[in-house]
């Protein structure tokens, strides 16, 4: 939708909105001051509510221990769902949902081997979407932990990356060269000990911040 009101040479254009909560306008104001010569034009962008998260109550779902809805006693997506109401009468304006992607579960699924898909263990994709759709409709938003950082040592990326030093996908991750026994620093993993892993084949130390299993993604 767009507004133009030609004696103030301003143009006003409604974006749609991204959510109930979101809308999002571009306003054109054109100096007629300046005459034909030259054509000032400054662009205002106005989003109403972008930093939403400010003045939300958002409620960290933690989804192995909050609800179980098939009796095998391991949190799922759909016992998220069969509570939503009762997050709705709490008052809460969004869910910041700890990690649910497929993960060998070293680190409590900050270990994801594919980001495409849910760990069986939490549901399916189609429970991932029910979730989303359900909460909206009590006006709750998602917030997805989602882990950059780094990926599990079982990602299709770093088991490509380990093959050879010429892999496309060996710059994924950060590597160094050196001797085993001889890490290129000193840096210490937060789980403790050292910061890089060996491996053999490359003749290479790759660096892990937290578990071994958990190789640092490059971001160079």
């Amino acid at each position: 939708m767009a507004h133009y009101e030609k004696e103030k040479g301003i143009l006003e254009i409604g974006l749609p909105a991204v959510s109930a909560r979101k809308q999002i306008g571009v306003r054109l104001d054109y100096d007629r001051s300046a005459g034909e010569k030259r054509k000032n034009w400054n662009k205002e962008i106005k989003v109403k509510n972008s930093k939403w998260w400010k003045k939300s109550v958002i409620y960290q779902i933690y989804p192995k221990s909050f609800q179980n809805s098939n009796g095998d006693g391991i949190g799922d997506i759909p016992g998220i769902i069969g509570r939503l109401d009762y997050l709705r009468d709490l008052g809460i304006d969004a869910i910041w949902l700890s990690p649910v992607c497929r993960s060998p579960q070293d680190d409590n699924g900050y270990d994801i081997s594919d980001y495409q898909d849910i760990d069986p263990m939490f549901g399916t994709l189609e429970d991932m979407e029910k979730l989303i759709s359900e909460a909206a409709k009590r006006n709750i938003r998602i917030v997805m932990d989602l882990v950059l950082n780094h990926s599990s040592d079982e990602h299709p990326w770093f088991l490509e990356a380990k093959k050879s030093r010429e892999n496309p996908y060996h710059d994924y991750y950060v590597w160094r060269d050196g001797e085993e026994g001889t890490p290129p620093n000193d840096m210490k993993a937060c789980f403790g000990g050292s910061a890089w892993q060996w491996v053999p084949e490359l003749g290479q130390y790759y660096f892990h911040q937290f578990s071994v299993k958990q190789p640092d993604l490059n971001w160079e």
